[in-house]
């Protein structure tokens, strides 16, 4: 695997297409916790652009939260709390970041395993609600890749100001 000097992977450039999905969304993992690299705790915590509450810290916690959310409830189907669309990018004051990277981690971790022998094709059951707002219950582990690499790939944009808010660091 090739990466770059900030050792974030580098997505092939001819692949299929679930090595291509998933070697996406890990360069946007990875971007997400480059953005993290290097500040204290306050500098992470810091909510740098008024007046949304959203803070380096807060993103990994939503970020685990999205991926808990798709890969275990929707797509494995499993019972697990949702959070409530309120809760938004509310930051834990708990945790400090090795702490959230580490359930951050953990549920890539999950995501992965529950994912490794299915079909980009098997599909995953959205609640009544979200299907109306999607037109159906069933999205397939295509669909929620796409949609995870394009929700980190937003929150990245958000993690750029942020940091570039917090100490100036641009770019990546």
């Amino acid at each position: 695997m090739t990466t770059l000097p900030d050792g974030r992977p580098v997505p092939p450039p001819q692949a299929g297409e679930r090595e291509a999905l998933e070697s996406w969304l890990d360069f946007h993992r990875a971007t997400l916790e480059l953005k993290c690299r290097g500040l204290d705790d306050e500098q992470l915590r810091r909510a740098a652009v008024p007046p949304s509450p959203m803070s380096l810290l807060g993103l990994v916690q939503h970020m685990a939260v999205v991926e808990r959310n798709w890969f275990q409830r929707v797509f494995a189907r499993r019972d697990v709390p949702v959070v409530a669309p309120e809760a938004g990018f509310a930051l834990d004051p708990g945790p400090g970041l090795d702490e959230a990277l580490a359930a951050w981690r953990a549920e890539i971790a999950a995501g992965r395993e529950l994912m490794a022998d299915a079909s980009l094709d098997d599909v995953g059951r959205l609640s009544g609600e979200e299907g109306k707002a999607l037109g159906s219950e069933e999205v397939s582990l295509r669909w929620i890749l796409i949609h995870l690499i394009e929700e980190y790939a937003r929150h990245n944009g958000h993690a750029d100001l942020i940091r570039e808010c917090v100490d100036g660091t641009t770019g990546a």
